[in-house]
């Protein structure tokens, strides 16, 4: 396998399937299958999940509530979604470990660096919920600090596109994919890949990112493989 350990970067929007809000079985089932292959290759696999499928702060900060609320309210929602999929991978015969960046002990681990690093050595998947755990921080953030914290190879984010492209590709025919492309180029040409605060932390800790098509059944395998799929950024 050409990575030894990764971390797999989630939206709580792709769990909708196509529902309108909160979790497609379907779709919960298929993320469920493919990581279950990813791990049983034997590499160390480590994912953070958003919560847009349930509550955003920044669209409850536009209706007026407290940003800060708002943002541990959607904490809250990437935990509910993160023990949604622990539960498939577990009922999957995954052994996994749930942490939390906020305190919940009734319900996961909260994190510490060197016993998420040891859960991973022992084989375990790990999905860290919660962000950061703090505000005005986003979970591509809390992927690319918690990607940093535990050596990951390589950050890969799941999205529902094949790639970073010139223009969105859903809107405009005519834009350019790109097979990969450096840091720098990102910034330059105004690409959006991550928010500024989670680029910039891999830019600087020279940490690979793949932007790729998680709702095609086999790429997340491919990847592992060493295939060329979707957009490497290094």
């Amino acid at each position: 396998m050409k990575y030894k350990r990764i971390l797999l970067k989630l939206s709580g929007e792709a769990l909708m399937g196509q529902q309108k809000f909160g979790i497609d079985p379907r779709r919960l089932e298929q993320y469920t299958n493919e990581i279950k292959r990813v791990k049983e290759s034997g590499v160390e696999l480590a994912i953070v999940i958003g919560g847009g499928n349930i509550f955003r702060g920044i669209q409850a900060e536009q209706s007026g509530m407290d940003r800060v609320q708002g943002d541990y309210m959607g904490m809250l929602a990437t935990v509910i979604n993160a023990m949604a999929l622990q539960s498939s991978l577990e009922g999957a015969g995954v052994y996994t470990r749930l942490m939390s960046g906020i305190k919940i002990d009734q319900v996961c681990e909260q994190f510490i660096r060197r016993r998420a690093i040891r859960h991973l050595e022992k084989g375990r998947l790990v999905i860290f919920g919660a962000g950061t755990g703090n505000p005005y921080f986003t979970t591509d953030s809390a992927a690319s600090l918690r990607a940093v914290e535990i050596e990951a190879d390589v950050v890969l984010k799941g999205t529902r596109v094949d790639g970073i492209y010139s223009a969105d590709p859903e809107k405009n025919p005519d834009a350019e994919r790109f097979s990969d492309i450096r840091y720098v180029d990102v910034i330059q040409k105004g690409l959006h890949v991550m928010d500024m605060t989670a680029f910039t932390l891999c830019q600087e800790n020279k940490l690979p990112i793949i932007v790729f098509d998680m709702n095609k059944p086999g790429n997340l395998m491919k990847i592992i493989s060493g295939e060329n799929i979707g957009t490497l950024v290094h």
